[in-house]
């Protein structure tokens, strides 16, 4: 009888410590990046974290915020690597060694979305410096992130390049994402800048329609940043530095660009 006891205990501890030591492997395997919220808005990352974990054995959490909110968080060493769209900010995080490098990964486009009656001619535009000109010279409601975001990064330069300093009851910074950005220029029949991912998957989307679009200076590059481990030796490295490899992967080629919403490519795979 004891030994029947002794045995049972032995296969229990041995099974309670395969338990403990199973699951910190599997934490060991999770990776934290940040991701902006018209990423996380164009349900690309539905289609692609399930893949990365069947493929790499990686479960990526994400945390869904503006560029600027995420880049502070790998500078706080509070995520493993930032997927983004900011280059200017994004090569400065990685000069002040906060981050080991910056992968261009996909792209897509900017938008200007506005009242389908265009009170503001921005149709009419023949430059995305005339169009914003138009809209500050018409003053219809005009709905700005206001988040730091990097969407509210590129509307900022758009502005500067026109000579504008918007201001006023015409422009509304909401400080929000995207969706609740759009949600906002619905509301109120408002001009707004968009990512076009987040357009097409909008469904909210009122009497707006897409103004302006297809010019150079809307081209819209997300990039991955690993976190510094020389920063923050916590980091996990070799998980940031293996997603990296499957998203410059001809399996994420495949699936980026596949990825269509009423017949339109969101994004398109550009990893060199």
């Amino acid at each position: 009888m004891k030994r029947s006891i002794i045995k049972w205990t032995t296969l229990t501890i041995a099974t309670l410590m395969f338990s403990i030591f199973g699951a910190i492997g599997a934490r060991a395997d999770m990776l934290r990046m940040a991701v902006t919220t018209s990423f996380h808005n164009s349900g690309l990352a539905e289609i692609l974290l399930p893949e990365i974990k069947k493929d790499t054995g990686i479960e990526v959490q994400l945390l869904v915020v503006g560029t600027g909110q995420a880049i502070r968080l790998g500078k706080a060493g509070d995520v493993d690597a930032i997927l983004v769209h900011a280059r200017a900010a994004e090569e400065a995080f990685v000069a002040a060694g906060f981050g080991t490098h910056r992968r261009e990964i996909m792209y897509n486009d900017f938008i200007i979305v506005g009242p389908a009656s265009d009170p503001a001619d921005v149709a009419g535009a023949k430059s995305i410096t005339e169009a914003m000109q138009k809209i500050s010279a018409a003053r219809p409601k005009f709905v700005s992130r206001g988040d730091d975001s990097g969407t509210h990064k590129k509307e900022m330069s758009l502005w500067q390049a026109a000579g504008i300093s918007p201001e006023g009851d015409w422009y509304a910074p909401v400080g929000a994402g995207m969706g609740a950005a759009l949600n906002t220029a619905s509301g109120l029949d408002a001009y707004i800048l968009s990512d076009r991912a987040s357009w097409l998957n909008f469904g909210n989307k009122g009497d707006l329609a897409i103004l302006y679009q297809s010019d150079a200076g809307l081209f819209n590059q997300y990039a991955y940043l690993p976190v510094n481990p020389a920063k923050h030796p916590h980091v996990k490295t070799g998980l940031a530095m293996r997603l990296e490899d499957w998203l410059t992967s001809e399996r994420a080629k495949e699936l980026i660009d596949g990825y269509r919403l009423h017949g339109e490519q969101l994004f398109t795979f550009n990893a060199k």
